[in-house]
């Protein structure tokens, strides 16, 4: 073989980098979209289903396509899609995964902090970030909570922001406000979509609850852009679940 023949060596890249593209998150999140789906299957008709996944399902059945699996397939066509987009090298490095849940559960834990903090200057209860009132934790509660780490970033972070950017650089905007304006703008959007001033069966809005669900709208969005798609569903689903067991 010469040596015009020999393929160039993919160079090797840390945890941070690894870890921030599309197809480490893709196999870091599997799991949890196994469970929520799984579990939605299994429980039937007491399961609880999250929001977003609700509404995803029935904008896609507006367009045709209601077959039962097609949401989860075209999440891990979207990630494999901006991961090839991206020109990535396909490696994988399994030993990655695990502190990547650990990360994931130290921003869940810091999420938690901020969450008692704002509790205790606004003497208010700590609410999750994707759930209504404070329920006794249940198998249906656990894995409502899976769902909404998977389907409010895929919609809220990964899906929108994007769009955002694109749409605010079309007003001659620098990218560098524009990520910002749409990470505050996706924000915004993902707390007001809790409370039935702007959507049907949401919780009665509250300042408290509304200011929480912004600040944890702009952490979710700043992990998103600083760690990807799998780090940020995986805190979300970290808080929810630690503020159920707390």
């Amino acid at each position: 073989m010469s040596a015009a023949e020999v393929e160039p060596e993919i160079p090797e890249i840390n945890y941070w980098q690894a870890t921030s593209r599309p197809l480490t998150s893709l196999v870091f999140v599997l799991p949890m979209l196994a469970i929520y789906e799984a579990g939605i299957l299994l429980l039937g008709p007491g399961a609880i289903r999250n929001g977003v996944d609700v509404w995803l399902r029935q904008f896609l059945e507006l367009l045709g396509l209601g077959q039962y699996f097609l949401l989860p397939v075209l999440t891990i066509g979207i990630l494999l899609a901006w991961h090839h987009l991206k020109h990535y090298p396909w490696q994988l490095r399994p030993t990655n995964l695990p502190l990547m849940a650990a990360e994931s559960m130290v921003l869940g834990l810091f999420l938690l902090c901020l969450a008692h903090f704002q509790a205790s200057v606004m003497q208010m209860q700590i609410v999750a970030a994707s759930t209504g009132p404070e329920v006794d934790v249940t198998t249906k509660q656990v894995v409502a909570y899976f769902g909404a780490g998977i389907y409010e970033e895929l919609l809220f972070r990964l899906m929108l922001i994007p769009v955002l950017i694109v749409f605010i650089q079309g007003f001659a905007f620098p990218k560098v406000i524009a990520t910002f304006a749409a990470m505050l703008i996706s924000s915004l959007i993902f707390a007001a979509a809790h409370y039935n001033l702007f959507v049907p069966g949401g919780d009665p809005i509250d300042g408290y609850t509304f200011l929480f669900r912004l600040s944890a709208g702009l952490i979710f969005a700043s992990i998103f852009a600083l760690r990807g798609f799998g780090i940020a569903a995986g805190s979300h689903a970290m808080y929810d679940v630690l503020v159920a067991f707390s």
